[in-house]
């Protein structure tokens, strides 16, 4: 498998993003949306920060509940989609090409989070330094919400090959877990109708300790997780694992 650590840099276009904008449109998006409110705490007018936040799915949708939103992701084709439901609902979002260790704020957002499982494509350092960024751009208090992949979720049902179809669209996975790295590394091969297309990616994969202790590490504290949308426990063979962590007040704070 012939991989670069920088695959996610051009992974997001083609037929990849019209791939994962139709499987958006089965997600749970207004429980998923429920969550977050919920968990972060703000009032009706707040700052959030969405970041991965791909075609906006979930900004839109807590745009509409009445918070003011800023979208970040790196794929100009995710954005152009995003700006163009934004306008199709008459919703204002701020939207901003950036490389998610890229963000230009300090002590602006009274909550942010990032869905979509985009945590854990860069290196341990790579990882690190998003966690940083995000505790940089976030007031004192105020809270994050992760929804990542872990080994105790995906490790106890993991398969070398998955098969997906919707539609049109075939959707195949070839994944190699090296438990040195502690990474998955995946061929994607997409077909739609004459067209097909491959792409490889590698994704980190964390043990929940793990990430508890990155985030500790890079200015959050009050640290919860849960093993669904419901709030259930995390536990070994939960289905995903959501994060909430409140970004340490100042005296508490070292992210240099």
């Amino acid at each position: 498998m012939n991989l670069r650590t920088d695959w996610w840099k051009e992974f997001f276009s083609g037929i990849f993003v019209e791939s994962w904008l139709r499987f958006g449109e089965l997600m749970p998006t207004a429980m998923e949306a429920d969550f977050i409110e919920k968990n972060l705490g703000v009032k009706k007018g707040a700052n959030l920060l969405d970041v991965p936040c791909g075609a906006g799915r979930l900004a839109l949708e807590l745009a509409s509940r009445g918070y003011n939103l800023t979208g970040v992701d790196l794929s100009p084709e995710f954005l152009e989609e995003a700006k163009r439901q934004a306008l199709a609902r008459q919703s204002q979002v701020t939207w901003l090409i950036s490389e998610m260790r890229s963000l230009p704020w300090e002590e602006e957002f009274d909550g942010a989070f990032c869905f979509g499982n985009s945590f854990g494509y860069l290196d341990d350092r790579g990882d690190a330094d998003f966690l940083k960024a995000v505790a940089r751009a976030l007031k004192p208090g105020a809270r994050f919400v992760l929804s990542t992949k872990s080994a105790e979720t995906i490790l106890t049902r993991f398969h070398e090959r998955e098969w997906f179809e919707l539609d049109d669209l075939k959707f195949l996975e070839h994944q190699v877990y090296d438990p040195v790295r502690g990474r998955i590394d995946t061929e994607y091969t997409l077909m739609s109708g004459q067209r097909m297309e491959k792409q490889v990616g590698s994704e980190r994969l964390y043990t929940y300790s793990q990430i508890h202790q990155l985030l500790a590490a890079t200015g959050f504290g009050e640290i919860a997780a849960y093993g669904s949308l419901a709030g259930d426990p995390f536990r070994l063979g939960s289905k995903e694992l959501l994060i909430v962590a409140t970004r340490a007040r100042l005296g508490a704070l070292n992210i240099s």
